[in-house]
């Protein structure tokens, strides 16, 4: 089964979930989300796989997100799926996916529970 990880290389637990993948013998196809984003589609599948709201994922503390405005405003979910495809550094990080499971690496032990 293929396992791919959303991935940031400058973020330490990106870093720790990569590492603790390679540890326990999975090759993910890495994806450097912030140079190439996932769509909109993309992310709504990711989203389903994490069994989790669009909200859910949004990093709310990043300078962007209040740049958007979206600390004073509320958006639909389509909406905000637009904005983190069109605004990645939006998207929480890492995301290891693997068949149809996903989980967030943070802590990053927890995407061993999906491989």
């Amino acid at each position: 089964m293929s396992v791919t990880i959303y991935h940031n290389p400058r973020c330490s637990k990106s870093r720790q979930t990569l590492a603790l993948l390679e540890e326990k013998g999975v090759a993910p196809d890495i994806v450097e989300y912030l140079k190439t984003p996932p769509s909109a589609a993309e992310l709504k599948a990711i989203l389903k796989k994490l069994g989790l709201k669009p909200q859910e994922i949004v990093r709310t503390t990043d300078a962007r997100y209040a740049e958007l405005g979206l600390k004073e405003r509320v958006v639909s979910e389509d909406e905000l799926i637009t904005l983190m495809a069109e605004n990645p550094v939006l998207i929480e990080r890492p995301i290891v996916v693997s068949g149809n499971k996903a989980a967030i690496g943070r802590p990053p032990e927890t995407v061993l529970a999906i491989l």
